[in-house]
C-alpha cells in the first residue's frame, strides 16, 4: 500500500510540474505565435499549390509536349467488369507525385527566401569588447618586485 501511495504521489508531482510548465509556455505567447504561423502557413500552402497546379505545371507540360502531370500513371491492372460491377483499375499515379514534389520544392524555396530576408533585416549585434587579458606570470612577478622595491625606499 505504501509503495502504491508513493507512486501515485510521485505521478501527481510529475503531472503538476507538467501543467506548470505548460502554463508558462502558454502565457509567454508562444502558443498564439504558433497558431498564427499554422494558419498563415496553411493559407500560404494553398497559394503555392494553386501556383504550381495552375501556372507552373501547365507550362512545364507545354514545354514537354502537352503533358498533363496529374494524368500520368502506370496501370498495374486495368479496370474490369465482373458480374455487372465495374472494378476500378489499379494504378500508380506517379504524375501526381511529381506535381506534389514540385509543390514541396517551391514551398521550401519560398520559406528559405523568406527566412533569409528576415535574417537580413535583423540588427547585427556588435560583439562585446573582450575583457583585458590577465597579466602573465612574469608580469605579476615583476609587479611584485616593483612593489617590494618601492617599500624599501
Amino acid at each position: 500500500m505504501y509503495i502504491f501511495a508513493f507512486k501515485v504521489f510521485n505521478l501527481k508531482i510529475i503531472i503538476m510540474g507538467f501543467i506548470k510548465e505548460f502554463k508558462e509556455f502558454a502565457i509567454k505567447g508562444n502558443v498564439i505565435d504558433l497558431a498564427v504561423a499554422v494558419i498563415i502557413g496553411g493559407a500560404f500552402g494553398k497559394i503555392i499549390a494553386s501556383f504550381v497546379a495552375d501556372i507552373v505545371m501547365p507550362l512545364i507540360g507545354l514545354l514537354l509536349g502537352g503533358v498533363n502531370f496529374t494524368e500520368l500513371k502506370w496501370v498495374i491492372r486495368p479496370a474490369e467488369v465482373v458480374n455487372g460491377v465495374e472494378k476500378a483499375a489499379a494504378t500508380l499515379n506517379y504524375g501526381n507525385f511529381i506535381q506534389v514534389t514540385i509543390d514541396f520544392l517551391i514551398i521550401a524555396l519560398a520559406i528559405f527566401l523568406a527566412i533569409k530576408g528576415m535574417n537580413s533585416f535583423k540588427k547585427k549585434e556588435e560583439p562585446a569588447p573582450e575583457a583585458p587579458a590577465a597579466p602573465s606570470k612574469e608580469e605579476v612577478l615583476l609587479a611584485e618586485i616593483r612593489d617590494l622595491l618601492k617599500e624599501k625606499k
